[in-house]
């Protein structure tokens, strides 16, 4: 394998007790299709492809990662909640002050995310889908930049912040402290091993970033990251 060569992400993955239902609220509300083995492809903005895979488990708390969603103005921030919660979204009540801008809701299967108001200016370009919003240590940050290949484009304090030499999408951890994980958590990164390498020898380079090998499976290895959060290699083997 060229030793420049690094996984590329393929998706987010959710685990769903409803993979269907999950993937037709997602894509209707992100003005997609769902498509073969439930994927929901990125639309003409370009952004994320998402998985949605049998959960492996129930959720126990608030994910380790949550969409910030993007808004132009005030009128679009109060139109994409609005819709959100006439296609089964709710609001929930995870600590924000009542002068935050944001809002937050959980999808039907209770996965967090935010809507954030507009003018931020650390989401602008992203796209709808601004951020993924991690919780996280500064050493898994610096993990997923060198697993991508991504730039650190963050990395103040002990908060950082990759995204796409592409652009689009931010992957983002807020530092410490870190949540306690509650059992296996509810979405998780997709990566496909480098074109024609040797996955074996990209398992191999991962763990020597500081990854652990958990599980083979049939065209797939499992592995947790620095921060013991799960993430799947694709292997093309079946």
């Amino acid at each position: 394998m060229d030793s420049a060569a690094t996984s590329d992400l393929s998706a987010l993955c959710f685990g769903a007790d409803d993979p269907r239902a999950l993937a037709l609220f997602w894509a209707e509300f992100l003005g997609r299709e769902v498509g073969a083995d439930l994927v929901v492809a990125p639309g003409d903005e370009g952004g994320l492809r998402l998985r949605f895979v049998a959960a492996r488990g129930p959720k126990a708390g608030p994910n380790q990662m949550h969409f910030d969603l993007t808004s132009a103005s005030p009128r679009e921030q109060e139109r994409t909640v609005a819709r959100a919660l006439a296609l089964g979204a709710r609001h929930i009540d995870v600590g924000q002050l009542p002068e935050e801008g944001h809002v937050v809701l959980a999808d039907p299967e209770g996965n967090e995310f935010c809507v954030i108001e507009a003018g931020n200016a650390f989401l602008a370009g992203c796209g709808f889908i601004g951020a993924v919003s991690s919780d996280g240590s500064r050493a898994v940050g610096c993990f997923w930049a060198a697993a991508l290949g991504w730039p650190l484009v963050w990395d103040q304090g002990e908060e950082t912040a990759i995204q796409s030499p592409a652009g689009g999408t931010k992957i983002t951890w807020g530092g410490p402290p870190v949540a306690p994980k509650t059992g296996v958590n509810r979405l998780f990164l997709e990566l496909v091993a480098p074109a024609g390498g040797d996955w074996r020898a990209e398992v191999e380079r991962l763990a020597g970033l500081g990854a652990a090998r958990v599980t083979d499976g049939d065209g797939f290895v499992d592995l947790l990251d620095p921060d013991g959060n799960e993430f799947r290699l694709l292997t093309g083997l079946s």
